[in-house]
């Protein structure tokens, strides 16, 4: 019998390389970027299977890869795949849902307390000699334990913020989420609300939702205008979740006090980007899953999301909309 054919568009370790080896035969290159698409399809024509972190899986590539049977996600956001296309087509698709929660958490964390004690900010006044000993209100910030965070979209990653906002700083959490769950306002006390009454209520906002046709610009001009003048806005799920020329107009108006985002519109961020000239916006470079132990997590579950898809007919982390 014959062993599925894969193709690898994205840098992994030797050990997960060795692991897909075992039962597929395999061919890599060193990422998606290393491969241009039309290089990419010719690639696809003969393979059963696919690991990537952002290729865009539609129409014109299922056309090209007529054996393919699933794509394994190195990354839990999965708008790169036309869901429609693929389930005409039976294709399997999958992400690692689940290998980066606590990382994410951990980061959102960093990004609340850098913004509410301007961390980032007065690390640079430091730095350029500006600190004078009478120096006290100037340096004023925020406390982050004790007040009301807002999280929109409660999956496994904005569980774990509420974990840590709940247990770690006493916090009031309040979240917004397609369907109610019982089991963490029961565990962690968080209480279901409307987007706009979470919007008025809290003194930080976390976005936390997939970018889909239904959350594109979910937050938008109208949701920073409902929000407090203190409040703190946390991007770490995908820029396009956000109106990012909203977000800005906000900041400029003073409409919300300081934002921490992980996430652009357009990335890597470009150099004209007002946000990069606000003392009160702290900007990271995508790094939500970003360090050795985490990665090797992913690339270890989309490895055996691969595998089991090929060799079994099912996978673990087969995304919500193709398990129907």
């Amino acid at each position: 019998m014959s062993r599925p054919k894969v193709y690898i568009a994205k840098s992994i370790p030797q050990e997960v390389e060795e692991y897909i080896s075992q039962y597929c035969d395999l061919e890599k290159c060193g990422s998606d970027e290393d491969i241009t698409r039309e290089e990419l399809l010719e690639k696809l024509k003969d393979m059963d299977g696919l690991l990537t972190s952002g290729t865009k899986i539609d129409e014109e590539l299922l056309e090209k890869a007529p054996n393919l049977k699933v794509v394994s996600n190195m990354s839990v956001g999965y708008n790169n795949f036309d869901l429609k296309a693929m389930k005409s087509r039976n294709i399997i698709g999958t992400n690692v849902a689940g290998a980066l929660d606590d990382t994410v958490a951990d980061l959102i964390f960093g990004l609340m307390l850098a913004c509410a004690r301007r961390i980032t900010e007065l690390d640079r006044y430091v730095k350029a000699g500006r600190w004078n000993k009478d120096d006290d209100l100037e340096l004023y910030g925020a406390n982050v334990h004790h007040k009301t965070l807002g999280i929109i979209g409660m999956g496994r990653i904005g569980e774990a913020v509420a974990k840590r906002a709940s247990l770690g700083f006493d916090m009031n959490v309040l979240y917004y989420n397609r369907s109610r769950k019982k089991e963490v306002e029961e565990k962690l006390g968080a209480e279901y609300c409307t987007m706009e009454e979470l919007l008025k209520k809290s003194d930080f906002v976390v976005i936390m939702t997939p970018l889909t046709e239904e959350t594109f610009n979910l937050i938008d001009e109208d949701q920073f205008n409902l929000m407090k003048p203190s409040a703190i806005f946390i991007n770490a799920s995908r820029g396009k979740t956000i109106n990012e020329k909203a977000l800005i107009k906000a900041l400029q108006n003073k409409k919300i006090k300081a934002a921490g985002l992980d996430v652009f519109d357009v990335e890597p961020v470009q150099a004209d980007n007002p946000l990069l000239k606000m003392d009160n916006v702290v900007t990271l470079p995508h790094i939500g899953s970003a360090n050795e132990d985490t990665r090797l997590d992913m690339a270890r579950l989309a490895a055996k999301n691969l595998v089991k898809a090929l060799t079994e007919g099912t996978a673990p982390n087969i995304v919500p909309e193709l398990k129907e």
